[in-house]
């Protein structure tokens, strides 16, 4: 982060856990990163995406579903994690506003091996749509460590607006945690940018009800 200073990133989420804490509210407040960019036109330059994992998981309240087989769905019950196998997928019978209730209810999901090839067959093009098509889980990985990934990762996408906002943590997090989790999503849009800096016009900090903190 060559623009940013370490005093100016923990001086700007001090800042922001601190106005959070003046006023506390009844639900974790999540901290977002919002970028402004600039010299950039979305009609006609490449529009990116991407997505990186955070050392600190951002969304601990996450819910994530498990699409298993009886293998992934006996160790999801073991483990108290939502799942659903083939037989309750088939029960949505591609009703449109089923699959969206079911993208609704759950903020990503996680499908066996056997399951994932056939969810457009069982489910139609609802999950992809909501932008929530499911990550492979298979039997070599730890459903855990797998669902914690998951929860850790942010996506960067660029729509046809220049700006983007993506959740870096939360304001019960230390700020140590915060200042790493910023660093790393910041480093990676950077990273993902044509002009890198050049392309950057703005860095706010802030929680879902405070104000935003400059950070450049």
């Amino acid at each position: 982060m060559s623009k940013v200073t370490k005093e100016m990133l923990f001086e700007c989420v001090n800042g922001v856990l601190a106005k959070a804490k003046e006023k506390p509210r009844k639900f974790l407040q999540t901290v977002e990163l919002q970028i402004g960019l600039k010299n950039y036109d979305p009609q006609k330059d490449k529009r990116f995406s991407g997505t990186v994992k955070l050392k600190h998981i951002p969304k601990p309240k996450m819910r994530v579903c498990i699409l298993g087989d009886q293998q992934h769905c006996d160790e999801a019950n073991a483990n108290n994690v939502p799942c659903m196998d083939a037989e309750a997928l088939k029960k949505l019978n591609k009703n449109k506003k089923l699959v969206k209730k079911l993208a609704k209810k759950y903020d990503a999901f996680l499908a066996s091996e056997a399951l994932i090839k056939q969810i457009p067959r069982l489910l139609g093009p609802g999950l992809n749509k909501a932008g929530k098509f499911p990550v492979l889980l298979s039997h070599q990985e730890s459903m855990s460590n797998k669902i914690d990934e998951v929860k850790g990762t942010i996506k960067f996408q660029m729509k046809k607006v220049l700006c983007l906002c993506v959740a870096v943590g939360h304001v019960d997090m230390p700020s140590e945690e915060l200042a790493q989790n910023v660093h790393m999503a910041v480093n990676f849009l950077v990273s993902l940018l044509k002009k890198h800096w050049q392309n950057v016009r703005s860095l706010h900090v802030k929680s879902s009800m405070g104000p935003p903190q400059r950070l450049y």
